[in-house]
């Protein structure tokens, strides 16, 4: 394959790749325009998690409930595992655990809730549906050849193995039966997102129709921002938003998450397998989901990188801003490209043009 067409083909895998980091930690205001050399880091983590848990779903048949679990499994590895968040007490010199801390599991059921949706809605799944809107006609097709798909499975791999490592020697957060316990839930997350039912087109549909895509798109925004509102970032430092406002307890926090899991899945599920879902529906969930990031950004102060200095705050609202608009650009590129018919289409159009001439 030449190099002109080389590089169309792999334009979607780029754009995940790249798609994944700055939705997960820039657009949320974790990391500042002024960290933006550190992307490249990234890349490899945030966007290989992702490429591999697509290209495997779509290679496989499988659809939406696989990549979502495997998205879950996916931020369970990393904040278990790579950046021990779980397990940290004093992460960045912020106390994250002290709020609803279980000693039983060495864990705090808000923290842990909140790296749950983190993750398997905004770091993996979002990307994702944007990059396939992106891919047009491709949107359901692999994007890596083998030998592609076994480098990116190979340096993932080696990311996540060196961070744990360094993680495990550095520090002594977590004990053995924590980390053992947490292999055994991921293996059983994966376990679980491989026995899902396969992608299936003659299912048959639920009652009704669809809501439009500005509804599910509200209703990700929505949704979304109380998901964040339930774990903010104040100015003074990481503290849930909802405790931090009312004397809310651990406990309830924990419940709300489920309450907030519960319903959104439910309702999705019953929207999905109704007449009319479509592309166009999936792009508003993830267009509602990236602007609550987008809002979210402005009060959430960015956590420095050790040796860092936090940058300052017009700087910090610059970068917010900027990438803010840049998110918004993208979703309606990918809008537009929703207008354009398929390669497909267009080429069925123009061989009946031709029999008709003919």
């Amino acid at each position: 394959m030449t190099q002109g067409a080389l590089l169309p083909r792999l334009a979607p895998a780029v754009w995940l790749l790249f798609l994944a980091p700055l939705t997960g930690e820039y657009l949320m205001g974790n990391m500042s325009i002024t960290d933006v050399g550190n992307l490249l880091a990234l890349v490899p983590l945030y966007g290989g998690g992702a490429l591999i848990i697509r290209e495997f779903a779509r290679r496989t048949g499988r659809g939406w409930p696989t990549m979502m679990t495997f998205a879950l499994a996916y931020g369970m590895i990393e904040e278990a595992f790579v950046t021990q968040t779980l397990w940290n007490p004093n992460w960045s010199g912020f106390r994250i655990l002290d709020y609803g801390f279980i000693p039983a599991l060495g864990l705090a059921g808000p923290w842990t809730m909140f790296m749950v949706g983190v993750h398997t809605v905004f770091s993996i799944s979002v990307p994702i549906a944007v990059a396939e809107t992106l891919a047009g006609s491709r949107r359901t097709t692999p994007w890596l050849g083998k030998v592609g798909l076994t480098v990116m499975s190979v340096l993932y791999g080696v990311i996540v193995l060196g961070g744990a490592i360094a993680a495990i020697a550095l520090t002594d957060f977590a004990s053995a039966p924590q980390l053992i316990g947490a292999g055994v839930v991921i293996a059983a997350i994966i376990v679980i997102g491989l026995r899902l039912p396969r992608r299936s087109t003659d299912a048959t549909p639920l009652p009704g129709r669809a809501p439009s895509p500005w509804v599910a798109g509200t209703f990700a925004l929505i949704a979304g921002s109380v998901f964040v509102l339930l774990y903010a970032v104040d100015p003074t430092g990481l503290s849930p938003w909802l405790a931090e406002a009312i004397p809310l307890p651990a406990w309830l926090s924990v419940l709300l998450y489920l309450a907030l899991f519960v319903t959104a899945v439910t309702t999705l599920v019953r929207w999905s397998r109704r007449a009319g879902w479509s592309q166009a529906h999936r792009l508003a969930l993830a267009g509602g989901a990236m602007l609550t990031y987008a809002w979210h950004s402005f009060p959430w102060r960015v956590i420095p990188l050790p040796g860092n200095p936090p940058p300052s705050l017009p700087v910090d609202l610059a970068g917010n801003a900027l990438f803010t608009m840049g998110a918004v650009v993208l979703l309606v590129v990918a809008a537009r490209r929703l207008r354009q018919p398929s390669a497909d289409t267009t080429a069925a159009i123009r061989q009946s043009r031709q029999a008709d001439k003919s």
